[in-house]
């Protein structure tokens, strides 16, 4: 039989702590809820009492369930009070010495059977626990912001702790409502050490001016389905936190480079610039603790589709190309009203696009989307052809052939010749050098990437790539077409997976090489991320879709061009291609699909 938790103290109360406090008296349990001084008490206290407003104020709690919930909570100023609880859960700041401190006094202050446990996010809990008498007793009880709402809690158990301690604390989890996944003691657990190599790489990209805070915040909602971008994640976790777990699992986890916090982070953190609850992050605020961001000199100019600075007119575009991604554009460009002019290899090629679009156009009028006066206008503004001659007079054109180097640069010397001057010419290359495209042209200014996520008609992000060539009025063409389509255009130079691809699979690489060292499940791992930081899959449903061979090329270019260490694709991910196992479309990846 697992113990009974009756009351439980909590140290800090903080966001975190009063969270805590909160998810305790929503179950039934009495909290002594204790901090330093007076003043920090009445601020948890206002904390508390603005939380669970809101739930009522949203229908989420009654009224009557919320001064239950209150008469549950004793405030308490210093540890004695805590003499006589069953756990302890402490939700300081995360400092070593400040935590060693704690726990060696909850050690003296407590009674011997009680449960001592840290919400810390990135530091050892073994350290923890060699201040007490009783480390045996001692574990991680990691809570998600905001702890009422997230699901997850990382139980994280060290070479010590009892196994009793550890199943006395999964039944716990299991009344409160949450869902646990008991791991070892290990730098960043799960979720950080997945979720803070990923953030800090964002970071590298504002630092390097390769693209705006706004474009990569947008591309990862728009291209990954992400509740919120990384940029404005760090301002919600607060620069100053996020410094100081990178630099723990840095030092703590082998010095990973992708772990080092980038320069930039430091310098926002000297400065003050601490995030939302300074007013000021990578983002401005409409005061300190405010969500709501307000335009500063860093804020794009807003500009309307098609009057972008220099923005070529453009009414006629040749697709090129015969698979999925062309016929995917070719429906976005005739149902956004321009005229197109698709080019295949052959009459047969042209056949199968045509009949393609047709069903796609089809399916839109069943599903309400589109009416039949809508489809049968888009199908005739689109002209069928086997040659590239007939894209002379077009204003844009936009290749999506195979992904093969020589063969997009022989079709882009060919376009050369036969398009007219001014013509933007555009690769949906997703992982080849734009620049090696251009070189191809005599007219390297004209040539961009314009990268689609498949399904085009229905993912709302293209990555609009330019080179050290491609010209402003090129770029800003570019940018126009995206609106005009309905779509987010984000900007990036010409590198290796632009900002989706660059910022995703090093994270999925970095999910294998944890499960590969037999650290969690992949399930656990899974739920880790889905639950603790709102993704909609799993970093292991999500690679058996994208096609583990797919993730393990992409990942490759990643390695070679930034030659970056913990970019090298993980073993266990190179033998499961090796072994045929490629996720869904074999049936089999790191899960078994034969049955689904």
């Amino acid at each position: 039989m697992a113990r009974e938790f009756s009351t439980v103290g909590v140290v800090g109360l903080g966001t975190m702590g009063a969270g805590i406090v909160e998810v305790f008296a929503r179950n039934g349990i009495d909290v002594v809820a204790v901090e330093i001084s007076e003043p920090a008490l009445e601020r948890g206290r206002a904390t508390l009492t603005a939380s669970t407003d809101r739930a009522v104020a949203k229908g989420k709690l009654a009224a009557a369930d919320r001064d239950a919930l209150h008469e549950r909570v004793h405030f308490a100023v210093g540890l004695p009070a805590l003499h006589s609880v069953d756990l302890v859960i402490e939700a300081v700041p995360e400092h070593l010495d400040l935590k060693q401190r704690i726990f060696a006094e909850l050690d003296r202050v407590c009674r011997p059977e009680a449960i001592l446990a840290t919400n810390t996010s990135s530091l050892s809990v073994t350290e923890i626990s060699v201040a007490t008498t009783r480390p045996n007793q001692v574990i991680g009880i990691h809570f998600f912001n905001p702890a009422p709402v997230m699901k997850l809690v990382e139980v994280v158990r060290t070479v010590v702790t009892s196994p009793e301690v550890v199943a006395d604390v999964e039944a716990l989890c299991a009344r409160l409502g949450k869902v646990d996944v008991t791991i070892n003691d290990r730098a960043g657990f799960i979720a950080n050490a997945l979720l803070f190599g990923y953030l800090n790489h964002a970071v590298a990209m504002v630092e390097s001016h390769y693209a705006a805070r706004e474009d990569i915040d947008a591309a990862m909602k728009l291209g990954c389905g992400l509740p919120m971008g990384p940029l404005a994640l760090m301002d919600l976790i607060g620069l100053d936190t996020a410094y100081e777990i990178l630099d723990t699992m840095y030092r703590r986890g082998g010095r990973d480079r992708r772990h080092a916090p980038v320069p930039l982070l430091k310098q926002m953190v000297t400065a003050g610039l601490l995030g939302r609850k300074s007013g000021r992050g990578f983002y401005t605020y409409e005061r300190p603790g405010s969500p709501v961001v307000v335009p500063d000199e860093a804020t794009p100019p807003a500009t309307e589709a098609g009057l972008a600075d220099g923005a070529r007119a453009i009414a006629k575009v040749g697709i090129v190309g015969s698979g999925t991604m062309a016929t995917g554009i070719i429906e976005v460009f005739a149902t956004a009203g321009y005229e197109v002019v698709s080019v295949t290899r052959g009459a047969e090629k042209s056949a199968t696009v045509c009949e393609a679009v047709k069903t796609s156009l089809n399916k839109g009028v069943v599903r309400g989307k589109l009416t039949e006066a809508d489809r049968d206008a888009a199908l005739g503004r689109i002209s069928w052809s086997a040659t590239l001659d007939h894209l002379a007079d077009v204003d844009l054109v936009v290749e999506a052939v195979v992904e093969e180097l020589s063969v997009k640069k022989a079709l882009f010397a060919s376009l050369d010749e036969i398009c007219k001057p001014g013509v933007v010419l555009a690769t949906t290359t997703s992982s080849l050098p734009v620049i090696d495209v251009a070189m191809a042209t005599h007219r390297p200014a004209d040539v961009v990437g314009l990268h689609f996520f498949n399904p085009a008609p229905v993912m709302p992000l293209v990555e609009v790539v330019r080179t050290i060539r491609t010209s402003p009025e090129a770029t800003a063409t570019a940018r126009a077409v995206c609106a005009a389509l309905g779509k987010t255009g984000v900007v990036c130079g010409d590198r290796s997976g632009f900002i989706v691809n660059a910022l995703l699979f090093p994270y999925l690489n970095d999910a294998v090489k944890m499960l590969e060292a037999s650290y969690s499940t992949a399930d656990d791992i899974d739920h880790a991320m889905k639950l603790g930081c709102g993704y909609p899959m799993g970093p292991f449903e999500l690679l058996d879709v994208v096609g583990l061979d797919v993730a393990l090329a992409i990942q490759r270019e990643l390695y070679l061009e930034l030659r970056e260490p913990g970019f090298a694709p993980a073993p266990l991910l190179e033998h499961l291609v090796t072994a045929g196992y490629l996720g869904r479309k074999t049936r089999r990846g790191f899960r078994d699909h034969s049955h689904r």
